[in-house]
């Protein structure tokens, strides 16, 4: 009984993320399918991804970059619809735009005497227009979560860490348990 336990966690360790991770996708692309029903399995994925690349594409010609700068100046006009699209831009270009914000991995002394330390990533070097010269922001992301904390620290007590972003970004969000 005991080998047959031990067989069956390991089988369930190498099985259960491939189908919890196909099971996502296949949730993911059935909604979308709901959406636009057209008939086959995937279409909603396709016009939905052909849609975004197309609207890339016009977005980076000088033809259309005036209509997007226009439909983005109206956006920052309307009070409520500003924070909400200029946030999410942000966090947007944070991961995938020209201006990646974590790539810079740091270790972050939370406490001198215990020697309490957090991984997280540099988004601000200066933050003297603040008014906290000598400091800096550090965005702290949460284990097994797509959120964090936004701390400011002295530039003393941050440490770079020699890794890539995408290395300690999985080693954070997986609770330490993804090998680096």
């Amino acid at each position: 009984m005991r080998y047959f336990i031990r067989y069956f966690l390991r089988g369930l360790l190498l099985v259960a993320p491939i189908g919890v991770t196909v099971y996502i996708l296949w949730a993911a692309i059935s909604w979308l399918d709901e959406l636009l029903p057209l008939g086959f399995p995937g279409a909603g994925l396709l016009i939905i991804l052909g849609s975004v690349t197309v609207t890339g594409y016009l977005g980076s010609t000088f033809i259309a970059r005036p209509l997007f700068g226009f439909l983005e100046a109206s956006m920052s006009r309307l009070p409520l619809v500003n924070v909400m699209y200029s946030s999410l831009k942000d966090l947007f270009s944070a991961f995938v735009g020209e201006k990646k914000k974590f790539t810079h991995p740091v270790l972050v002394t939370l406490n001198r005497e215990s020697h309490l330390c957090k991984l997280g990533f540099i988004t601000q070097t200066d933050l003297a227009e603040l008014g906290m010269a000598g400091k800096v922001a550090v965005y702290l992301p949460h284990s097994y979560n797509f959120s964090g904390d936004l701390y400011i620290v002295p530039a003393e007590n941050v440490t770079p860490v020699d890794a890539s972003g995408t290395a300690i970004m999985k080693f954070i969000v997986s609770g330490g348990v993804t090998h680096v």
